[in-house]
């Protein structure tokens, strides 16, 4: 009785998106413990529970994050998001050229005295997407304005260049989802083609001068081909097999001891291997969907344009994050090295997820003074 009341009392907003947060938060914790067990026995003679008091710790943030950002006014993040944008440019320059590098990209940069490290890329898509449906919504009777339309044009070229330096995927999500935004936004359709143009002349630049063009062109190269299996991919496949519809079993896989990074970028394959299409697969995806679909309800419910923009981009943002990486594990899209939102193991990625869900849900409670914005 105690904990419904709570329960009632503190988390508003939509009740169904709460309970996709904790679906996935479990499904989480099951998943990671279990694909963590190899890297465990490897780099900590078997301590498996140091990897899941991590990763329980920084679940935890970020549902905290979740929780404190409901709590807040929607309309503040709308003056937030201009600082965010302007501290995004040189965190990303810094990650690229000093940041921690891992599997020869620089994407990360160290917190000091706390040694924890984070993606400015989270951030910046954070603050993007949020600046974003501000100028929309606020500069709604501007819009055949061309220095207003080519101010919103301008960031995002800038900050997709700067993300597709290390991450080129991240980038190309980021502006399909600005894209998306925009269109919803009522932008013309020229300056639409503006926009496309500006990311491929921007973005080209960058992806050339940066640190994963090889990479990006011989993966694409090598998903177009049917005679190449990325070694990942192989191993992917075979967990997905292994799983069929009932799946191995919780804390059976096999495929963790070989696949690279069961944890995080591959943790679907996993998923359906232990717990089967039926169990794991599909409920995993059709949460997502859920998401999306509670994430438009929103949208229509809102009563600001601002509210309901800032929840579209946000929800396209983790759902369109998901399915490139559902995708990439059953073999619909090249590796690109995705995390699965919320269920993943990861870093600072975790509370991003977790501010971004809160905002939506924030969004939902619709509390805007229309005074505001």
């Amino acid at each position: 009785m105690f904990l419904r009341d709570w329960i009632r009392t503190h988390l508003k907003g939509d009740r169904q998106i709460w309970w996709i947060v904790l679906y996935l938060s479990i499904m989480s914790v099951l998943v990671v413990y279990s694909a963590t067990g190899t890297k465990a026995f490897r780099e900590l003679d078997g301590n498996t529970e140091i990897f899941l008091l991590k990763h329980g710790s920084l679940l935890l943030i970020g549902l905290a994050c979740t929780y404190f950002a409901h709590k807040i006014n929607y309309v503040y993040y709308a003056r937030l998001s201009k600082f965010g944008l302007w501290l995004s440019i040189p965190l990303l320059l810094w990650a690229f050229f000093k940041g921690s590098t891992l599997n020869d990209a620089s994407r990360w940069v160290t917190i000091p005295i706390i040694n924890q490290t984070f993606q400015p890329s989270d951030l910046a898509k954070l603050a993007l997407i949020s600046n974003l449906a501000a100028m929309l919504a606020k500069r709604q009777r501007f819009m055949s304005d061309p220095i207003v339309l080519f101010n919103l044009i301008l960031w995002i070229g800038v900050i997709c260049s700067l993300i597709i330096l290390s991450n080129t995927s991240t980038a190309l999500l980021l502006g399909a989802t600005c894209f998306l935004l925009m269109y919803i936004g009522r932008v013309p359709v020229r300056y639409l083609g503006y926009m496309i143009a500006v990311c491929v002349v921007f973005g080209g630049i960058a992806l050339a001068a940066g640190q994963r063009f090889g990479t990006a062109s011989n993966r694409v190269k090598n998903f177009m081909s049917s005679d190449t299996i990325f070694y990942q991919v192989e191993q992917s496949y075979i967990a997905l097999a292994n799983g069929g519809l009932t799946g191995q079993g919780p804390g059976n896989s096999h495929q963790r001891n070989t696949l690279p990074n069961p944890f995080s970028d591959f943790i679907y394959a996993i998923i359906v291997e232990e717990y089967g299409l039926l169990l794991g697969g599909i409920p995993v995806v059709l949460a997502y969907i859920w998401f999306l679909w509670r994430g438009m309800k929103t949208l229509q419910k809102a009563t600001r344009p601002f509210g309901g923009l800032l929840s579209a981009g946000l929800t396209f943002s983790i759902v369109f994050q998901a399915f490139a990486s559902i995708c990439v594990a059953i073999g619909l899209a090249p590796v690109t090295g995705q995390p699965l939102p919320l269920l993943s193991m990861g870093g600072t990625s975790l509370i991003f997820t977790g501010l971004a869900i809160g905002i939506v849900l924030s969004v939902s409670r619709d509390e805007a003074d229309e005074s505001k914005i």
